[in-house]
């Protein structure tokens, strides 16, 4: 007979005092356009799966990977302007 036997991180991996920190949350508040864009991409990606793409379907995942990319590219900056000393940009 095998005994079942529980690891005791897996139990407490979840636990209340695990909560996100302030600055965990305010980093994931910073990507979240980011995180948009690219759930709007994987949209029009899926919406393709089943079929061959229509000329609308090719302009719908142009304009989503193009916003994607500003995304990520005014997400680093503004990582970058925050990080120069001085606040010259």
């Amino acid at each position: 007979m095998d005994h079942i036997v529980t690891v005791q991180d897996a139990v407490t991996a979840f636990a209340d005092f695990m909560e996100p920190t302030n600055a965990e949350l305010d980093a994931i508040e910073r990507e979240m356009p980011v995180i948009l864009a690219d759930v709007e991409l994987l949209d029009a990606h899926i919406v393709t799966l089943d079929r061959t793409p229509t000329e609308l379907d090719n302009r719908r995942t142009r304009r989503a990977r193009r916003r994607a990319l500003a995304a990520r590219v005014a997400l680093l900056n503004g990582e970058a302007g925050a990080s120069l000393p001085g606040g010259a940009a």
